[in-house]
């Protein structure tokens, strides 16, 4: 294979972005194919939400060093940034480094990827280099690569609400009463729930800010109306006092406070099996028969699920639950690891049966909702080591992380069914 091709990353996110960095930092060629019109295009959509962890969990050093040799200013570690901040004060900067700035094609989508002259079947294909066939503002092109890293993410393959991981009847007619993404309530959207009755589905970080925003809006519109649907018996949030994320931790005893007030109206145990829509609301039934209705608003915050067709052409392998890079499943399991509990892995784990070919990031953990920024750039950092033929430095692995990590480890206890205002 010609040596001289660059390495191919697929998605200008912070891990695809710190994928580029030690690539370049090594003396690699790099082209990072970037579908939005920006880096950090899926972040943008997230802008006004803030994260739990300080910079320090959210900076790559590798990255920090090329930012270094510019007027960057860097941001201190314990403070916690939104992800405009993220965007603004590091992605950007980083994309325009001199290391990177002409190796990004932004508007540009990856159609497929394969091996140059053989399809999946064929055989002497490491010796031949990838085809990635891409479309661009001016029209398809195709361009070859030594190696390809997939640092797309799951963000834009949001899972139904439908109990059973498939549509619910009815949910793709009441799609205009649904929003799938972290919807900004108390900013630019905050006029679709002043004062109307608001379902929000889902146990996670993004459900969690969506009712406390919510909240925020209703102590200044009373008549807003919030339910709150999860599938679990209670709440999973933080670890209260005790965590090693105060702000997580005080947002989670936030949380149980409104719903023990009746701010908050929870449903547990709650399995979404048929959405019925009118011409102005929605109602949701579960598989128990419960049915509640007369919503204007559902927000689903439900996860994330990986899309592997552009890499069909690819010898590739995945969990069959998680969807996640076979060898992390027993990793990162939700059912049995806390991010915090996740220990570190690299090169060796995310190797897939196509050779330097990786998938990274989120995407690596397939529907696993533990992924960390900070576990992305240990990926990348020992996956670009073993590339250059640092086969050493590709197997020391290391990540620091607070004992109760950077995601949702404990329940809040709130055993009801139901409690409504």
């Amino acid at each position: 294979m010609n040596t001289k091709l660059p390495i191919a990353i697929i998605g200008a996110g912070p891990i695809g972005l710190a994928a580029a960095a030690h690539a370049v930092s090594r003396g690699e060629r790099v082209t990072v194919i970037e579908a939005g019109t920006t880096v950090g295009a899926n972040i943008r959509e997230w802008e006004h939400v803030r994260l739990f962890s300080g910079w320090e969990y959210n900076m790559d050093k590798t990255a920090e060093r090329l930012l270094e040799k510019t007027d960057w200013v860097k941001p201190a570690g314990d403070i916690h940034p939104t992800g405009e901040d993220l965007y603004r004060q590091y992605l950007l900067p980083l994309s325009q480094t001199d290391e990177l700035r002409d190796s990004i094609m932004l508007e540009t989508k990856l159609i497929a990827a394969g091996r140059s002259g053989v399809d999946k079947v064929g055989d002497d294909r490491e010796e031949r280099p990838f085809m990635l066939h891409i479309k661009t503002k001016s029209g398809r092109k195709t361009i070859l690569a030594k190696a390809v890293i997939d640092s797309t993410g799951t963000w834009n393959q949001p899972n139904p609400i439908g109990s059973g991981g498939i549509e619910a009847p009815g949910e793709e007619e009441a799609s205009f009463f649904i929003q799938k993404n972290i919807p900004d309530i108390l900013g630019r959207e905050r006029r679709r729930y002043i004062d109307k009755k608001t379902a929000v589905i889902g146990n996670g970080h993004s459900a969690i800010h969506a009712v406390l925003a919510l909240a925020e809006l209703k102590k200044e519109h009373s008549a807003t109306e919030i339910h709150w649907f999860i599938r679990g018996s209670a709440p999973r949030y933080g670890g209260g006092k005790a965590d090693a994320l105060p702000e997580r931790g005080a947002l989670g005893l936030e949380v149980k406070a409104l719903v023990e007030n009746g701010d908050i109206c929870l449903h547990t145990n709650f399995r979404t099996e048929e959405v019925d829509c009118s011409e102005n609301t929605v109602s949701l039934a579960a598989e128990d028969g419960r049915v509640f209705g007369e919503f204007q608003n559902v927000v689903a915050n439900t996860g994330a699920r990986p899309d592997f067709s552009i890499t069909r052409e690819l010898r590739t392998s995945t969990d069959a639950k998680l969807e996640s890079v076979p060898a992390l499943a027993p990793l990162i399991d939700p059912n049995i690891h806390s991010c915090g509990t996740v220990r570190p892995h690299g090169e060796k784990e995310l190797r897939q049966p196509e050779r330097n070919f990786y998938i990274v990031g989120a995407k690596s953990y397939g529907r696993a909702p533990t992924f960390l920024l900070a576990v992305g750039y240990e990926q990348v950092r020992s996956v670009i080591a073993y590339l250059t033929g640092d086969k050493e430095g590709a197997e020391k692995t290391g990540l620091h992380l607070p004992e109760t990590g950077v995601c949702s480890s404990s329940s809040l206890q709130i055993p009801l069914q139901t409690s409504c205002c």
